[in-house]
């Protein structure tokens, strides 16, 4: 009887704690004080990005290219949590999509979004079953889409605007918008420069943003001066790989930056970048 009640009380104990944790967690998710998180994970290579709705939701940006995602998540998110919402692979390329094998894995995600070009690698084929095996809802990204965050947070999707399954794949890149208040963040994937002008062509106006996620991590081939120009964007922010062999960002695109006076942050210089919006200002934190 003695070891029956002090297994009892073990018990009690135990679930007394995942109750009192349950329901800070519901308290903080109730009083986010009205923001928005966006993260940029330190992924190496890669672009992964997590945002927090300020009633919670969560949405993440591209998986960058391995399991180092889960790594990541663990640094912000509760060892409980074990849900996001929205999965967007902003194109099928290794270095955005493969860690979300590992997310799908662990996580129970609700719907994927993608950009309907068609991926050659084995990891994009493995991803197209992973998402079957969660039953998430698979969404062919279509401008003008809008995807609620709730808090009044939404993420617009601004290209592709037609069919892109024959096109290359940071041709077929997602742009989209992330909008709260008076403040958003720009994130044009991996698109070349013609596609950047071909959206200022379409989008002046829709293309202002505070922060600009610089295009296909820092390649001269992406963030043009017509989108500096019409982005003004007051911060950027660069993910790429420390010392990697493609020489990211160049040199050209950080003179183009400063020339438009953004303040820049790289991943592979400050770590994860986490960005706050009360949707006034945007606090900056490395």
């Amino acid at each position: 009887m003695g070891r029956f009640w002090i297994n009892l009380r073990w018990s009690l104990l135990g679930l007394l704690c995942i109750a009192l944790a349950l329901i800070w967690y519901a308290a903080v998710s109730e009083d986010r004080g009205g923001t928005l998180t966006v993260v940029f994970l330190n992924v190496g290579q890669g672009d992964a990005i997590f945002i927090e709705s300020p009633t919670g939701a969560q949405m993440m940006i591209d998986g960058g290219p391995g399991k180092v995602v889960l790594r990541e998540l663990g640094k912000i998110m509760p060892f409980y949590d074990r849900s996001i919402d929205l999965l967007l692979v902003s194109n099928p390329d290794t270095d955005h999509m493969a860690g979300f094998l590992d997310v799908l894995r662990s996580f129970k995600v609700n719907a994927v979004v993608e950009p309907g070009t068609v991926g050659a690698s084995a990891d994009y084929r493995s991803l197209a079953f992973a998402i079957e095996e969660e039953d998430a809802r698979r969404i062919i990204a279509e401008r003008g889409q809008r995807f609620n965050l709730g808090g009044g947070a939404y993420f617009e999707i601004l290209f592709p605007d037609r069919d892109v399954s024959g096109f290359d794949t940071n041709d077929g890149s997602i742009i989209g918008k992330l909008v709260y208040g008076d403040t958003s963040f720009l994130f044009p994937g991996d698109a070349p420069s013609a596609i950047e002008e071909y959206l200022a062509y379409m989008d002046k106006e829709r293309l202002n943003a505070d922060v600009l996620k610089v295009g296909h991590h820092g390649s001269k081939t992406s963030t043009s001066e017509v989108l500096l120009g019409l982005a003004s964007p007051a911060f950027a922010v660069v993910s790429a790989g420390k010392d990697n062999r493609y020489g990211h960002p160049h040199q050209e695109v950080l003179a183009r930056l400063k020339q438009f006076e953004v303040e820049t942050f790289g991943t592979y210089e400050y770590g994860t970048i986490v960005m706050e919006s009360d949707g006034r200002t945007i606090r900056v934190t490395k």
